[in-house]
Parts: C-alpha cells; sequence; structure tokens
C-alpha cells in the first residue's frame, strides 16, 4: 500500500496529473521499484500550487477530513508527491487501507 505510519502522521505515495478533463482518483499503481502509490489527476494546472490545492481539496473529500491535515512533504513541483495527512495513526491508517480496497 502507497501508506506509511510516521511520528507526524501518514505519508501517502502518490502521481499527481495536472491538467485532466476531470477531478479524479485513478487507483493504485505499482511502480517499478515494487513499492506502490496513489495516482490521481485534477483539472487545475501545476503553476503557482493550483494543482496541489485541487489534489488536496479532492482527498480530503474522498477521505472526510479537513484539507488543513494534508501537506505536501516531498515533491511539489513534481507529479511524484508525498502527502503527510497530520497526526493520522493507526486509526486513519485503517481508514486509509479500507478506503483503498475500494478503488480495487
Amino acid at each position: 500500500m502507497p501508506f506509511k505510519v510516521t511520528k507526524e502522521g501518514v505519508v501517502i505515495a502518490l502521481r499527481l496529473r495536472p491538467g485532466a478533463s476531470a477531478n479524479r482518483i485513478d487507483g493504485i499503481e505499482k511502480m517499478a521499484d515494487g513499492g506502490r502509490r496513489l495516482c490521481l489527476r485534477v483539472t487545475a494546472v501545476p503553476e503557482k500550487g493550483k494543482a496541489n490545492q485541487a489534489m488536496i481539496k479532492l482527498l480530503a473529500k474522498a477521505w472526510q477530513v479537513p484539507g488543513g491535515t494534508l501537506l505536501v512533504v516531498a515533491g511539489a513541483k513534481d507529479r511524484n508527491k508525498s502527502l503527510l495527512l497530520q497526526g493520522g495513526g493507526p486509526a486513519d491508517l485503517g481508514m486509509l487501507q479500507s478506503w483503498s480496497k475500494k478503488l480495487v
């Protein structure tokens, strides 16, 4: 799974495709190194953080968490990103794992 619990919360590995025709979560893909990442698309363009903001809004709604609890911790200007669900622990990890099973 693309989720990892840290002392700060749950880190999510993902790939964002900006400039899409619709905002949507595509699912989880396997990477060349064997890891997994969450893939999603947003209509926002990748300038001045607009695509990252749209990504956070989309995921906050899907996960039913406040947008302020989601923070891009790596890849702010890259399509491959790490997103932190702040304060998330085992309960949030369980929620994300259950949610991700619905994507398959």
